[in-house]
């Protein structure tokens, strides 16, 4: 076979000159690509993908979720811009084996980068929680646990354990007295028992020396002063500034020896917050808190007293009222009497005001 011919000067120079345009064009393909690459790259790493548009918005990453049920949660929030970008991110980032429970803040103007980091770092954002409105012990722990990483039930059974509840000093009915309502800090994934130590915690700070001073002086425990409070908040719910002359009222009963004949422990003995009017029927319920029956402070708190109520009898108003009724004029505000027939007609008024309204 015969060889080909040798190419000539000329078509060599070509030839180098083809290699040469088709690598030009190769190293152009690739730096445009190499281009478009590095902005994709900076754009899913460093543009911003997180628009809240004014709202503050928080997700929370359960326990047990893997990182695809935590980047679902963020996706439904609707402020990220681009969630494929995200998940991309996410895998890069290798968030999948650093899914840590919690409770986080989606800020305004958060990279892919910036978030992903928060997420495998845990750092979470506190939330503030709040109980009022409590009266039963389940009630609090349901409460409890729509806010923190704790079940009801578990809460529930810490109340109501007679070891645990004595190990805070407290017993299985004093123990909601432990629960200050207050606004506190803490993280979504809380505990229940370091609920617990935490409240513990609180409750010997709001316990000052001064404010132990003045319960010594009524010579009463911390707990007995709660479960006086929640009598005086029951009576007086509208009006804060009547709760000293209310708690007046009780301390004077106390020191005479004399029942407290409270309706609200008799509404809290018969377990039907419904009832509007206490009538005989209700006041023959045996039971320690139906203070009508039995002398005394009840065994323990009737709600969750607010601070204003505490500090009411701590500082209670002077004087030598011993019974008090609602005005018959619908206020919110009693009629205060130092005697029985005073009393009594007190009393009247405000049983023709509740028979023409129609109360029953």
């Amino acid at each position: 076979m015969a060889k080909p011919a040798p190419k000539s000067i000329l078509e060599r120079r070509d030839d180098a000159l083809k290699r040469r345009k088709r690598w030009g064009a190769v190293s152009v393909v690739f730096t445009l690509a190499l281009v478009c690459f590095s902005y994709y790259f900076y754009q899913v790493f460093f543009t911003a993908n997180i628009e809240i548009k004014g709202k503050p918005t928080y997700v929370i990453v359960r326990r047990g979720d893997d990182w695809q049920q935590a980047l679902k949660t963020i996706d439904a929030t609707n402020v990220v811009v681009d969630r494929l970008s995200l998940h991309f991110v996410a895998k890069l980032m290798k968030y999948p084996a650093h899914v840590k429970p919690g409770r986080y803040e989606l800020k305004d103007g958060y990279t892919n980068r910036q978030l992903i980091n928060v997420l495998k770092a845990g750092l979470q954002s506190p939330l503030k929680l709040t109980f009022t409105n409590v009266r039963l012990r389940r009630e609090l722990a349901d409460k409890l646990s729509t806010q923190i990483d704790a079940q009801p039930a578990t809460i529930d059974s810490l109340l109501a354990s007679p070891g645990y509840t004595r190990s805070l000093g407290f017993d299985t009915t004093t123990v909601l007295s432990m629960f200050i309502p207050n606004t506190y800090e803490l993280y979504w994934n809380t505990s229940a028992t370091n609920l617990m130590q935490r409240m513990k915690k609180e409750y010997e700070k709001f316990w000052t020396p001064a404010r132990d001073a003045q319960r010594e002086k009524l010579h009463l425990t911390r707990a007995q002063v709660s479960t006086l409070a929640s009598i005086v908040e029951a009576e007086q719910q509208q009006h804060a500034d009547e709760r000293p002359r209310i708690a007046g009222v009780y301390l004077n009963r106390l020191k005479r020896g004399m029942k407290l004949q409270a309706d609200p422990t008799v509404v809290y003995a018969n377990r039907d917050f419904t009832i509007k009017r206490v009538l005989n029927v209700h006041l023959q319920k045996d039971s320690p808190y139906n203070t009508y029956k039995y002398a005394g402070l009840p065994p323990g708190p009737i709600n969750l007293p607010s601070i204003a109520s505490i500090d009411a009898v701590l500082k209670p108003e002077s004087n030598s009222y011993i019974y008090f009724c609602a005005k018959e004029d619908f206020s919110g505000y009693h009629a205060f009497a130092t005697n029985e027939t005073e009393h009594i007609a007190n009393a009247r008024r405000y049983q023709a005001a509740l028979n023409r309204a129609g109360i029953k």
